[in-house]
């Protein structure tokens, strides 16, 4: 029988800060591992947090992500986002999609990416460094960054981005985006790619969208024209949105542990260990991440979950678990064998895994490099963070040096 519990609702409490959980969150890892939560819609989900169950539901295929995204499943924002989409699908739907792109994101392939990131870096320190201070970071630096690295990889022109960050704005809740707005914003970038694939169709680039639009018409069974566009928009908002805020977030916290910013300045070799342990410790949203549904019973954490439950499997949450980390609570850019949950696990992992984590190591290498005395210019309780997104976003990062 499912355990007879109080159920948490949701939408989750509001972690106090980027560094750690909601307490009451945190809590559930001793107390209540699998928690029942009471969605908006009435219907009922399951939290799970440890970090042994969450990769279980990450990884066993039973539990769908395609069956999340029907309409009778209890809903999150993002549900209905991903739908469409590479990140709402099961195999082998999933995995025919997922083949044609991954190559583009190898750890080989990332690597090739680097001396063109590193130039990307330096060029817009040049001009951070030439502005009026204080400047800000995410306009000016972290924002640009991984945009460009993925519009070029994708083929979008330089003039159309601004225009997708506004849509990725509104897909993702910010400013407590209407129903409306969100939906305007989903038409806005499908028309798009819808004429960009066409474009591309006529007169191919070398890039991965003329790839992938080869690969679908060498054999119609591949992909089909709507799975084109949403791939393409799931790269693009997935490309750049969390990079951007990893970048601002890891800034910040490293402010926050001088001493460790103090050893990462004086061990910039080590910064693709630095940034593992930032990807554990940093609370990039809250709660839940992408829903499953339990297609049959599963004993999940010594609690019976019934067919048709809904799982919401807390990443955040999983990277704290003291059975897997030593002392999980301490920031320590030192941490060995760092086997953190940020990017999930299973056929889900996340594509650009690679490529974000290059894009953050290089963005830090070069603001300790470039500019040793950075410091945010405002006090912490004036920085803003923008209202109704679903990962934390900064709305601006004034800083100088």
């Amino acid at each position: 029988m499912v355990a007879e519990q109080a159920p948490i609702s949701y939408p989750f409490p509001a972690s106090p800060t980027i560094y750690h959980p909601a307490p009451e969150l945190r809590a559930l890892l001793d107390s209540r591992p699998v928690a029942p939560v009471s969605m908006p819609d009435g219907k009922t989900a399951w939290l799970v947090t440890r970090n042994a169950d969450v990769r279980q539901v990450l990884v066993d295929p039973r539990f769908s992500r395609a069956a999340a995204s029907a309409p009778e499943a209890a809903q999150t924002e993002l549900s209905e986002l991903v739908g469409e989409s590479v990140l709402g699908l099961d195999p082998p739907e999933h995995t025919r999609i997922r083949s044609l792109v991954a190559k583009a994101f190898t750890a080989r392939r990332v690597e090739q990416l680097r001396p063109r990131v590193v130039a990307l870096v330096d060029d817009l320190l040049d001009k951070l460094e030439a502005a009026p201070r204080p400047v800000d970071l995410v306009e000016n630096f972290s924002l640009p960054l991984p945009v460009q690295v993925i519009c070029e990889m994708i083929g979008v022109p330089p003039q159309d981005r601004p225009e997708f960050h506004a849509w990725s704005d509104a897909m993702l809740g910010a400013g407590d985006a209407t129903e409306e707005e969100k939906a305007a914003a989903m038409r806005g970038m499908s028309d798009y790619f819808a004429q960009l694939i066409a474009a591309k169709r006529a007169q191919p680039t070398d890039d991965l969208m003329s790839a992938l639009i080869a690969a679908r018409d060498a054999d119609d069974d591949r992909l089909s024209e709507r799975e084109l566009v949403m791939l393409g928009i799931a790269m693009l908002i997935g490309g750049h949105e969390t990079s951007a805020n990893q970048i601002n977030l890891c800034l910040l916290t490293l402010l926050h542990y001088p001493e460790q910013m103090k050893w990462l300045s004086a061990n910039l070799d080590s910064v693709g260990q630095a940034v593992e342990e930032m990807m554990r410790f940093i609370q990039l949203g809250e709660g839940g991440g992408l829903p499953r549904i339990a297609m049959e019973e599963v004993e999940l954490g010594g609690v019976r979950l019934p067919a048709g439950s809904a799982v919401l499997p807390a990443l955040g949450l999983a990277n704290r678990d003291p059975s897997v980390f030593e002392d999980p609570d301490r920031f320590d850019l030192s941490r060995k064998a760092n086997q953190h949950m940020s990017f999930g696990a299973g056929v889900h992992h996340c594509l650009g895994a690679q490529l974000a984590r290059m894009e953050i190591q290089e963005a830090l290498r070069g603001l300790l490099r470039r500019l040793p005395g950075i410091r945010v210019s405002v006090p912490d309780d004036e920085l803003r963070f923008k209202p109704g997104m679903v990962l934390r976003s900064l709305e601006t990062l004034p800083v100088t040096w």
